[in-house]
């Protein structure tokens, strides 16, 4: 127990130090009374109320940042989990990698703005025929989300903006115990550059080759499950690429973590099949050749999964 409790100390002590040495991003303080404001209009209104993060983290190597290390994700999973949430009842914040996919918007990704356009016989801007049916769809679900206050967007671009913004949401939605749910889709960064080991200005390739000393970021699902929102329903993710590791690792995070859930996939068949691992089961849900040919999301299964076990643990 004794051992147990220095681990606990010295993993909040290395997030003291981490948030020491990033900078709070310069939309900190207006995000987070746009959260806290959001999440007392939904808790008078009896609504849960679920934190999305959505895409993926950069790592500056520069102060004035022209260079950083990035990731794949762009936020495909956050941005559909979250339209999912929203038709299940739920408010969402939607924190998000700046200019990745975005919930409504992200239906229009892989098409050009200007090719679903055309023009009339009286050469007014109209949408083509053939576009208007998912438009049409779109737009109504959008406007009813707007209408009632349910989507909340805060964006973020590095490790150190999410982290910060994290803590922010999470302790923003402390006051709903259990009745706020934590979805954590971000692909994180695993490496960062303190502050002050960083350079001020561009990295000259006139110097030579480049050597980069980078720190572990702390794992901050630890802190956040036990300390900044301890009551709530978190939801992680295991990807792995190796499907002989993947369940072992996401019990692993289960045991280590104490949160309530594990969605854990594989990188290749991550839109096909997932599986819920919670304390005592493991389910997988799968989606069937039949449903992706209809263009199912493997997210909407996922959702409607979670709001039934959300349900059960507010009870």
């Amino acid at each position: 127990m004794a051992g147990a409790g220095r681990d606990v100390c010295q993993v909040q002590n290395s997030v003291e130090i981490f948030f020491q040495n990033i900078r709070i991003p310069e939309n900190y303080h207006q995000a987070n009374q746009s959260m806290v404001d959001f999440v007392v209009q939904h808790s008078k209104e009896d609504r849960k109320v679920v934190l999305v993060t959505s895409g993926g983290t950069t790592v500056p190597l520069e102060s004035h940042t022209v260079r950083f290390i990035d990731n794949f994700s762009i936020g495909t999973r956050g941005s559909a989990s979250t339209e999912y949430f929203l038709d299940q009842g739920y408010a969402v914040i939607f924190l998000h990698r700046h200019r990745s996919l975005e919930p409504f918007l992200r239906h229009f990704s892989k098409v050009s703005f200007l090719d679903i356009l055309e023009f009339d016989e009286d050469e007014k801007i109209v949408v083509k025929n053939s576009e208007m049916p998912m438009l049409k769809q779109v737009m109504k679900k959008y406007q009813a989300v707007k209408a009632e206050g349910r989507l909340l967007s805060v964006s973020f671009q590095t490790i150190g903006d999410y982290l910060h913004l994290l803590r922010a949401a999470a302790e923003a939605l402390q006051p709903l115990e259990g009745r706020a749910l934590l979805y954590l889709a971000a692909a994180v960064s695993d490496f960062y550059i303190p502050r002050d080991l960083m350079p001020e200005h561009k990295i000259q390739s006139s110097e030579g080759p480049l050597n980069i000393a980078l720190q572990l970021v702390p794992k901050i699902l630890g802190p956040l499950v036990k300390t900044w929102v301890p009551k709530a329903y978190v939801v992680s993710f295991k990807l792995e690429t190796d499907p002989n590791i993947l369940l072992r690792k996401a019990r692993q995070a289960m045991e280590k973590y104490s949160h309530q859930l594990v969605i854990a996939n594989i990188l290749e068949t991550r839109k096909e099949e997932v599986v819920i691992v919670t304390k005592d089961t493991e389910e997988k849900i799968k989606l069937s050749q039949e449903q992706m040919a209809r263009g199912v999301e493997i997210e909407e299964p996922i959702v409607k999964r979670l709001k039934i076990l959300h349900q059960q643990f507010c009870v």
